[in-house]
C-alpha cells in the first residue's frame, strides 16, 4: 500500500514502489543502492518527495509520495528510554540534501534511528546525502546532522554502533525535550538595528546564538542576502544548533521558502517577530482583534500554491474546473475573517468616539503619552496617577510595566487633577518602533485615534539610549502617518537617573524648538514640574466667571453642576452665587446671570 498524495500518479509508478517495498536492507546499513535508485527515479518522474520507512530488521514498513516540499510519515510507536527503531529515507526534488526544519523536528519528536535526505538532481551520479541522528547533550535530546556525503559513505556508516551509544545514554539519563528556540539574527543595514532585533527576540523568549551582518547595497530577490552568505549561515546554524533564523526586514513568501530550503530551519522576518510579541502581550478583546487582523493581512499575500487559474469555479466557457483548491479556501476564509474583524473594530471605534464626545462635553483636556517602545510610558503613567489621580489609585488601576519591548499594548485612560485644578484624561498608547509594520499601524488605528484627538502629546524619550534621536524620528514618522505631527508636544526626557549628561544636552540641542523637560518616572523625579508644564502647554478653553442665579431658576444651578466645574457656591438674599469654570456653551446659557 502506497500512502500520501497518489492522485494522478501512473499505475506503473505505483507498481514500482509496491515492488520496492519487498526490498530488504541489511541490518547494519542505513539504506541500499537498489532502494535509492527507485526513490530517485520516481522523484525525477513526479518532481515530488518520496519516502521509505525501514525497521531494524531491514524491512520496508511504509512507502509514501508527497508534494514538492513535504511527504507523509508513517505512524510510529514512541517508546520510553529508547529510539523508535525506524529509519526514514526520503528525497528532496530541489537537489538540496540539507535536512529541513520539518525533517529535524520529525527526527526528535519521533525519536527516529536516523533520517536521510537525498538531494535529487538531473544527474543521477551527482547525488548527495545528509543524515540526521538523535544525540544526547546534558540530558537533552538534540539533533546531529552529517553531510553532505556520498552514497558509499552512507552505506559504510556504522548505524548499529550509533544506535547502541544513543540508547545507552538515554537509559542512563532522564531525557527531556529541548523546546527552546535558538536564533541567528541576520541584517544588511546596521548593527544598531540588529541590537534592537536582539531585544525583540528576547521579548519573545528566543535565545540569540549569533548575529550576521552583511554589507549589501541591493537586496537579492530570491534570498534577500547573497547565496554565498546563505550557505555560510547554514554552516553556522548547523554548528551552533540554531533552529531559527530571523531577518531584520520584511521578507516575501518566496524568499522565506527559498531561505528555508537553503538554511534547513524555520525562517521568519522582523514583522513576524513583532506580530508574535503583540499576540502574546494582547490582553483586552480590542487588542486581540487588532493583532489578529494585522496577522491575517500579513499572511494573505504569503499563501503559496497554484493560484486560481487551474481551478476556476464560475460559469461559461473555460471555467469548468476541479473546484476550489485548499489555497483558495484558505484565502477566502482569511478575507472573511478580515471583514468580520473590521466590523468589530468599527464598533469599538464608535464606542471610543462616544467616550471622547462625553469627555469633550465635560471639558476634560486630553493628554496622550506617545513614544518609542520601552521608553517608560507605562511607568510614567503609573507615576502620574500616584501623584495626581482624580481618585485613590488601586493596584487594579495600574498598568503592567517592565524593562522589555512592547510590555503593554492595551490602551488605558485615567483622569488626573492638574495643578490649576483642571481635569485631564491621560491616555497611555501602544509603543512605536522602527520599521513598524504598516498593517499593524492600520489595525491599531482605532487605538491610535486617541493621539489624533489629543490636546497635548507627551513624547516620552529614553534619554539613556544611544539611539534616542533615531527613536524620536521613528515616532515622528508614525505621528506623521496619523496626521498628528503638528499637535502641541512636550519632549519628556525619561531615565535621566541613568542617562549621560552629554546625551541629554545633544537631544535638547537638536530639538530646541520643542518644550523639553527631564524626568525619571521610576524615581519620581520632576513629575510635579511636568504637570505644571502640562498646564502651560494645554490649550485653556474654559472661562472663569461668577453668576448670581435667582431662587426661581434653580434648574440652572443643577445644569452648572453637571456641565462645568464649580469652584465655590454660597447663598445670598437674591439667589445662589457661584464661581464657575465652563466652556463657551455654558457661558452663553447663563450669560444673563453673570455678575463678574
Amino acid at each position: 500500500m502506497i500512502y500520501g498524495n497518489i492522485d494522478g500518479v501512473k499505475n506503473s509508478i505505483l507498481d514500482k514502489l509496491e515492488k520496492a517495498c519487498e526490498i530488504k536492507v541489511s541490518k547494519d546499513c542505513i539504506l541500499s543502492e537498489e532502494l535509492v535508485d527507485i526513490l530517485v527515479e520516481v522523484t525525477q518522474n513526479l518532481d515530488r518527495e518520496v519516502s521509505a520507512a525501514i525497521d531494524r530488521k531491514g524491512m520496508i514498513i511504509s512507502m509514501a509520495i508527497g508534494d514538492s516540499s513535504t511527504v507523509e510519515l508513517p505512524i510510529i510507536d514512541i517508546r520510553e528510554g529508547r529510539l523508535s527503531g525506524v529509519k526514514i529515507i526520503h528525497t528532496h526534488p530541489n537537489g538540496n540534501s540539507r535536512l529541513s526544519a520539518l525533517d529535524m523536528s520529525a527526527l526528535i519528536k519521533l525519536k527516529l534511528d536516523c533520517i536521510v535526505a537525498i538531494g535529487v538532481t538531473a544527474q543521477k551520479d551527482n547525488l548527495r546525502f545528509n543524515v540526521g541522528f538523535c544525540e544526547i547533550d546534558k540530558s537533552i535530546l538534540i539533533e546531529e546532522e552529517v553531510g553532505p556525503i556520498s552514497i558509499t559513505q552512507v552505506i559504510e556508516y556504522d548505524i548499529l554502533d550509533k544506535i547502541k551509544h544513543t540508547e545507552r545514554l538515554m537509559k542512563a539519563n532522564e531525557i527531556i525535550e529541548d523546546d527552546t528556540e535558538r536564533a541567528i539574527l541576520v541584517g544588511i543595514e546596521s548593527e544598531e538595528d540588529l541590537v534592537e532585533l536582539t531585544e525583540l527576540a528576547r521579548a519573545c523568549n528566543v535565545e540569540t546564538v549569533d548575529i550576521v551582518l552583511q554589507n549589501r547595497h541591493k537586496i537579492d530577490s530570491a534570498l534577500y542576502i547573497g547565496s554565498g552568505k546563505a550557505e555560510e549561515i547554514a554552516v553556522i546554524r548547523q554548528a551552533l544548533r540554531a533552529n531559527l533564523v530571523v531577518f531584520d526586514d520584511e521578507l516575501s513568501g518566496s524568499q522565506v521558502r527559498n531561505l528555508e530550503e537553503v538554511l534547513g530551519c524555520k525562517v521568519i522576518d522582523r514583522t513576524t517577530l513583532i506580530l508574535e510579541i503583540f499576540a502574546r502581550r494582547a490582553r483586552t478583546r480590542e487588542a486581540k482583534i487588532q493583532v489578529e487582523l494585522a496577522q491575517l493581512k500579513y499572511r494573505l499575500p504569503r499563501l503559496s500554491g497554484l493560484g486560481t487559474m487551474l481551478s476556476r469555479t464560475g460559469a461559461g466557457i473555460g471555467t469548468k474546473g476541479p473546484g476550489e483548491k485548499k489555497l483558495e479556501i484558505d484565502k477566502r476564509r482569511i478575507r472573511e475573517s478580515v471583514f468580520d474583524l473590521n466590523k468589530e473594530l468599527e464598533k469599538i471605534r464608535t464606542t471610543r468616539s462616544v467616550q471622547r464626545e462625553k469627555r469633550s462635553r465635560e471639558s476634560i483636556s486630553k493628554v496622550s503619552l506617545v513614544g518609542y517602545t520601552n521608553s517608560g510610558k507605562s511607568t510614567l503613567r503609573n507615576a502620574l496617577c500616584d501623584v495626581a489621580a482624580l481618585k485613590s489609585v488601586t493596584q487594579k488601576d495600574k498598568v503592567f510595566e517592565a524593562d522589555m519591548l512592547f510590555a503593554t499594548l492595551d490602551v488605558t485612560t485615567r483622569a488626573l487633577i492638574l495643578p490649576d485644578n483642571r481635569v485631564a484624561a491621560v491616555t497611555d498608547t501602544v509603543g512605536f518602533i522602527r520599521k513598524l509594520p504598516h498593517d499593524l499601524v492600520e489595525a491599531f488605528k482605532s487605538t491610535l485615534e486617541e493621539v489624533v484627538y489629543a490636546d497635548l502629546l507627551l513624547h516620552v524619550v529614553d534619554a539613556s539610549s544611544d539611539n534616542a534621536e533615531l527613536q524620536i524620528e521613528a515616532v515622528d514618522g508614525v505621528l506623521t502617518e496619523l496626521n498628528a505631527i503638528n499637535k502641541p508636544t512636550i519632549l519628556v526626557l525619561n531615565k535621566i537617573d541613568v542617562a549621560s549628561q552629554e546625551n541629554i544636552i545633544k537631544i535638547k540641542e537638536k530639538y530646541k524648538h520643542l518644550k523639553t523637560i527631564e524626568i525619571s518616572a521610576k524615581n519620581g523625579t520632576n513629575l510635579e514640574e511636568l504637570l505644571v508644564e502640562t498646564c502651560k502647554e494645554l490649550p485653556y478653553t474654559l472661562k472663569k466667571f461668577e453668576v448670581l442665579i435667582p431662587y426661581t431658576d434653580q434648574s440652572m444651578v443643577a445644569y452648572l453642576h453637571r456641565g462645568s466645574k464649580v469652584n465655590s457656591e454660597e447663598y445670598s438674599e437674591e439667589g445662589t452665587i457661584m464661581s464657575v469654570l465652563g466652556d463657551d456653551e455654558v457661558y452663553n446659557k447663563c450669560e444673563k446671570y453673570i455678575i463678574q
